[in-house]
């Protein structure tokens, strides 16, 4: 029977004390990676290092890791101090030595209180903690995590990323991260890893990426709503720069920086944040029609057909357009991206 490679080509190099993120979809990878970084899966070909040491092939015991899944894997019998110190004591760790490791985990997470409790007297939220302190006892150099929060209901999730936050700022220990959720990323990350069917797309800080995805797939994934597009083409702009043209839109484009500019012609997909779109009135821009409001509290989320497109733009709460309405549209041309329609590659 065959076998279907996962990762291939891989090289990452993580920074002493960087927390590190691994994003993209289900399948891509990223729970792979970190798996054979944690000794759980053999790899084929290649080389792990830990603190400069040669891993490949050590247990997962003798890696100095430390690793929070995504199940709270918990001993039901075990109370939250047994649960945080099993491994220590199996390990033969002097119980002196291990009562300072549980007592000084448990004050950063807020368990001392909850030491003598069961897991089942425990909410989910505090059941992470209590995964989160085992692996934060073991003193180890790497610490990783496989989606920890994915169980969680949103206002937990949200307390949880924030105290894992001020844990790392605390600790400053090396941390990896897997999520497919993109405001855990964008919130806790030094850097991001963006993975697609087993290669990095793009490594970069959340803001680099954010504003300058490397292709359509990075560009598509980041945005909560995501980034619109728009197929084109480039031609010669009046004051002899360059614009991007679709129907009635022409956007200058004297202020992008190309890597290499393309020939005029050339099929490429704008994409702008819904963010750096703004409604105004038709004459003063180009016209779209209103499909959907979608009222988010703070803001409010306005869909459009522009162009034989279909656009979203962020407008203030109290902005108040109605399905139907035609208004008109101006985009940030310093906020645009371009890509090449083929390769999908950033232009």
């Amino acid at each position: 029977m065959g076998t279907v490679p996962i990762l291939e080509g891989l090289d990452l190099e993580v920074e002493p004390g960087e927390f590190l993120v691994l994003l993209g979809p289900s399948g891509c990878g990223k729970s792979t990676l970190l798996h054979s970084i944690a000794g759980l899966v053999d790899v084929d070909d290649g080389r792990i290092d830990i603190g400069g040491r040669d891993v490949t092939w050590s247990d997962p015991k003798d890696r100095s890791i430390g690793m929070v899944f995504q199940s709270y894997a918990l001993y039901p019998t075990m109370n939250v101090e047994k649960n945080m110190s099993f491994g220590l004591r199996i390990g033969g760790v002097p119980k002196r030595e291990i009562q300072q490791r549980v007592d000084r985990a448990a004050a950063m997470l807020h368990l001392k209180d909850l030491l003598d409790r069961k897991p089942s007297q425990l909410s989910g939220g505090q059941r992470q903690r209590v995964a989160i302190g085992r692996a934060l006892v073991r003193d180890a150099q790497v610490f990783l995590f496989d989606e920890p929060l994915s169980n969680l209901d949103a206002k937990l999730r949200a307390e949880l990323r924030r105290e894992l936050k001020q844990l790392h700022q605390e600790i400053g220990a090396t941390m990896i991260y897997v999520t497919h959720d993109q405001v855990e990323a964008m919130t806790l990350a030094h850097r991001v890893a963006v993975m697609r069917n087993g290669r990095i797309q793009q490594i970069d800080t959340p803001a680099a990426i954010y504003a300058r995805p490397a292709n359509l797939f990075v560009a598509g994934f980041l945005g909560a709503p995501p980034m619109n597009f728009l197929t084109g083409a480039l031609q010669s702009a009046a004051d002899g720069g360059v614009a991007f043209v679709c129907g009635e839109l022409e956007v200058p484009l004297a202020g992008y920086a190309f890597s290499s500019l393309p020939a005029r012609d050339r099929p490429v997909v704008l994409g702008i944040r819904p963010e750096h779109l703004t409604i105004v009135s038709p004459q003063d821009g180009t016209q779209a029609q209103v499909t959907l409001v979608e009222p988010m509290g703070s803001h409010q989320v306005v869909w459009m057909s522009c162009e034989g497109h279909t656009l979203s733009a962020t407008v203030p709460d109290g902005v108040e357009p109605v399905p139907g309405e035609r208004v008109g549209v101006r985009m940030d041309a310093t906020r645009v991206s371009l890509f090449d329609e083929e390769s999908q590659q950033r232009l």
